[in-house]
Parts: structure tokens; sequence; C-alpha cells
């Protein structure tokens, strides 16, 4: 086992996928002499040149399209979204042209591309930084979603999705990359569609993603001494969900609360209600809860930032509510 720090589990994944397969490469703004904003891609450059890690010119939709196409030959880009709010000047080439070319041209082509960088509401980064895109995206298809949240799923997952044949959105939260975790010396991979029960549980599902997880997992604590038991579930998938999973645990503590950092109108946790209520309704004994962001831009101010998305204590508060009217 070594330690190993966040960013560094991603740019251990890139590293070894990039040693294994001559196809993959990196591009997008200051990967490569500066080792990315958040060093993901440090010292790649150093051993594997200019042309398999790309630093580009500030123009999202041009090095976008740029990689969708050299997918369609056959190599397999990682894009570098320096914020992930950037990306929303690439929107076309991600669903227009990424998710929907392997459809479009009955099958002709793949497009085996992975699109990453850091999102989500950071420290006092503002509303263009501080973006949550997995709602936006979710309604585009051929695309697949996964959010990252351990340092370990971070490099299982991202060496999984760089094998992928469909274009794959990974997203990683701006606050997570100095998380520190033993990581096996041996190669592994994880599956880009299951969740992750972090903690079983009787009295009431708690789903979530990203850095909520570890919001989760405090509020665990207050919760645990008042004597709950509630089952925790990371998501990872976002799409497709893991119905099995989240059904099986409908089906025994038959409450549900989704914790989120997306916007609650027409976020991810609304496909989640949806979902649920369509295949195990008749297990819930209550209705769904849902906590999000308020749907307002992120503010600069510091303690005003804090407010718009969901807190240990608000999860606390909001579990306590459900089970109290039971």
């Amino acid at each position: 086992m070594a330690v190993t720090l966040f960013f560094e589990a991603l740019r251990d994944a890139l590293q070894e996928e990039m040693r294994r397969d001559p196809a993959v490469f990196v591009l997008g703004e200051d990967v490569g002499h500066y080792g990315g904003s958040y060093k993901a891609t440090k010292n790649l450059f150093e051993e594997f040149g200019e042309w398999r890690v790309l630093d580009t010119p500030i123009c999202e939709n041009a090095f976008t399209g740029l990689a969708v196409g050299a997918a369609m030959t056959g190599l397999r880009p990682v894009i570098e979204g320096m914020n992930m709010g950037f990306l929303l000047l690439a929107f076309n080439q991600i669903a227009n042209n990424g998710g929907m070319l392997r459809y479009t041209s009955g099958g002709q082509f793949k497009v085996p591309m992975v699109i990453r960088g850091p999102g989500g509401v950071g420290r006092q980064l503002g509303a263009e930084h501080s973006q949550r895109l997995e709602g936006y995206f979710n309604n585009v298809p051929g695309l697949k979603i996964v959010h990252t949240s351990t340092v370990h799923n971070a490099k299982g997952l991202l060496k999984s999705a760089i094998r992928d044949d469909n274009p794959v959105l990974f997203f990683e939260h701006v606050l997570l990359y100095n998380l520190k975790e033993d990581l096996p010396e041996e190669e592994y991979l994880l599956p880009l569609d299951k969740a992750d029960v972090v903690r079983s549980g009787q009295d009431i599902t708690v789903l979530t993603y990203g850095r909520m997880r570890h919001h989760c997992l405090q509020a665990v604590k207050a919760l645990v001494e008042s004597d709950y038991d509630p089952e925790i579930i990371d998501l990872i998938s976002l799409k497709p969900l893991d119905l099995a999973t989240i059904g099986e645990s409908v089906k025994k503590t038959h409450r549900v609360l989704i914790v989120e950092e997306d916007m609650k109108f027409g976020g991810v946790g609304a496909e989640i209600v949806a979902s649920i209520d369509e295949h195990f309704f008749d297990y819930l004994d209550a209705p769904v809860t849902r906590l999000a962001a308020k749907d307002v831009p992120v503010p600069y101010n510091g303690r005003m930032e804090a407010t718009v998305i969901p807190q240990p204590e608000d999860i606390v508060r909001a579990v306590e509510d459900m089970l109290m009217r039971v």
C-alpha cells in the first residue's frame, strides 16, 4: 500500500494508461509544461512529449472538437478542463458530436473520449467557477457520467473511463484534490456503472455523490449518537444509475434522502426521484426528500456560499425530520 493524494491518483492513472496504450493522449490548457492547474498531469510532458501531452489555446470548443475527431480515428483523448464550467463553451462538441456520432453514423464510429477536471463549489471561487454540470449533461444521449469522491475510486474509475469506447464525463470536486488514502500497489479498475454502499444501515437510505459523500459521513457521526442507523450510498455513476443497488436499499429501509451539490430544480436528484417512483414506489413509506443547492448563482462571500449547498447539520436535520414522522 502507498499513501497517495487524490491528484496523484489521477496522474498515476493517466501515466499507467498512456504507457499501456500509445493511442491515449492528454490535451487541455496548461496540461503540459505547467503540469495542470491541480497537478494531475505533472511530469507527463517530460515522459511523453508534446504530441501526447498537448497544451491547447484557451478555446474549449476547438480542442474538444479536435478530441472528438481524434477519437473517431482510433485515438483515446483525455481532455482536462481547467475548470469544468468552461466546458459549457464546448457544449455543442460534447453533446451534438461526442454523444451522438456513434448513433448518427450507424455505429461506423466510436468516440472513446474522457472529459475530466475540477468542478463543484470550492472556497470563494465565484459563480462562474462553481458550476456543477452533471444536470446540464444528464439529458444528452450517448454520454456516461461518473463523479469521483475518493482517492481509490478516482484512480480505478479514470483507468476504466479511458478504456471505455464511449465518451465519459469524469467529474472531480475541486476541494478533494488533497485527500489522502492508501492505494494498492497492484493495478485495479472499477466499474463505471456501480454505486458504492459506504455504510450499511436499516433506517433510511441516503443517496449522494462527490464531495457530499464526505458531508454525509460527517452527519452519520451525529446520527449514530442519536441511535439512528442510516445507509449511505455513493452513487458514483450518475448516468446510468445503478438502480439495482438503489432498489435493494429502498426495499430494506423504505425511506430515501438524496443529498447533492447540484441545483435542486432539474438536477440529478430529480431523475433519481423519478426512477425510484417508477421502479420502487410500492416499497416507500414516505415521499423521497431532496437536499440540494439553492437555485441561485453561488455567491463569492464565504458565509453566503456556505448557505447555498447542503451542510452536515442540514443532513442530520433532514434525516431526523423524516424518521420522527414514522
